[in-house]
C-alpha cells in the first residue's frame, strides 16, 4: 500500500537502531536513500545491507552537528539525486547528561543543543531548497521524545530541547504548507535500541514488571518508529501536518498510572517484601 518507488529519502543518523529502521523500511518501500552517519562503522553496515537489498542510494560519514558537514550533505544529494522528497531528523542523544538543572554547565547544555536541536534548524534549512524543487508532496519528520512532553528529573535541558522540536514543528509546517511540504514529529517512550538497551538496563527480577508499566504491555521497538514515520512520509497522510505522533505504547495517555499485579491501576508504587511492585 505504501510506494515509495522514485522518492528520494534522506535519514540522519540511520546506521543503527531507530534510524537504521527508518532507513530498511523506506528502502523495502522502494525509495531511493540518503543515509548521514557518524560511526564509520555503522555507515559501513548501513552500506552494505542498502547494496544487498539493491537500493539505490548514497551513504555519507559526517557529522550533522557541525555546520560545514551540514552543506556538504546537501551538495551530495542535490549532485546525487537532484532533490529531495522526505527528510528524517533522526540524531538525538541524552548523551547520559543526567543532572540536576543547576549541576549543568555551559558546555553539557551546548552539547545538548547541538545533538537535539541545531541540527534539526541546519539540516532543515540545507534541504528546502532540494524539498521545494520536487514540487508539492514533501515530508519533514523529526524523531523527538515523550520527554518533551511530560516531566523528567535531572533531564531537564534534554526535555527542553525535545519539547521546542514541537513548536518548531508547529510553526514550520504553517510556512510550508502552501507548497505542500507536511511536517511532523514521533514522540517515542523509551524503546530499543543498541543506544539504549532497556532489556539490559532493566534487572531480570523486575522484567516481569514490564507488562504493568507500559498500558501495551512492553517497551518500543525501532520499527515501531520506522512504521511511523512511513506514514507520515506517505499519501496515507496527505492531510496530516503540524502534528505530533505519539508511539509509545499508551504511556503518555496513562499519565504515570500504572497496573499492579492484581491489575488494579496506581499511581503510587508499593513497596513489598520483593521491592517495589507497581
Amino acid at each position: 500500500m505504501i510506494d515509495f518507488t522514485g522518492k528520494t529519502v534522506l535519514v540522519t543518523g540511520g546506521g543503527v537502531g531507530i534510524g537504521r529502521a527508518i532507513v530498511e523500511a523506506f528502502g523495502r518501500a522502494g525509495a531511493r536513500l540518503v543515509v548521514a552517519e557518524v560511526d564509520a562503522e555503522r555507515a559501513a553496515q548501513v552500506r552494505d545491507w542498502l547494496a544487498t537489498a539493491g537500493v539505490e542510494s548514497l551513504v555519507v560519514g559526517g557529522d550533522v552537528t557541525c555546520k560545514e558537514q551540514v552543506a556538504a550533505l546537501a551538495e551530495q544529494v542535490q549532485s546525487r539525486f537532484g532533490g529531495l522528497d522526505v527528510l528524517v531528523n533522526n540524531v538525538g542523544d541524552s548523551l547520559m547528561i543526567a543532572k540536576p538543572f543547576d549541576s549543568y554547565s555551559d558546555d553539557d547544555i551546548d552539547r545538548l543543543y547541538a545533538v537535539n536541536l541545531q541540527h534539526i534548524f541546519r539540516v532543515t534549512r540545507a534541504m528546502l531548497p532540494l524539498m521545494r524543487r520536487q514540487g508539492a508532496g514533501g515530508s519533514i519528520i523529526s524523531v523527538s521524545s515523550i520527554e518533551g512532553f511530560r516531566g523528567i528529573p535531572n533531564l531537564s535541558i534534554y526535555a527542553a530541547f525535545k519539547s521546542a522540536i514541537g513548536g518548531f514543528t508547529k510553526s514550520l509546517a504553517l510556512e510550508l504548507g502552501p507548497v505542500g511540504i507536511r511536517v511532523n514529529q514521533i514522540a517515542p517512550e523509551t524503546t530499543e535500541t543498541p543506544q539504549l538497551p532497556v532489556s539490559v538496563m532493566i534487572g531480570a527480577e523486575h522484567r516481569e514488571q514490564i507488562p504493568h508499566w507500559i498500558p501495551l504491555g512492553r517497551f518500543g521497538k525501532a520499527e515501531d518508529m520506522a512504521g511511523a514515520a512511513l506514514f507520515l512520509a506517505s499519501p496515507l497522510a496527505a492531510w496530516v501536518t503540524g502534528t505530533t505522533l505519539h508511539v509509545d505504547g499508551g504511556a503518555l495517555a496513562a499519565a504515570g498510572w500504572y497496573r499492579d499485579p492484581q491489575g488494579t491501576w496506581t499511581n503510587v508504587p508499593v513497596m513489598s517484601g520483593n521491592g517495589f511492585n507497581f
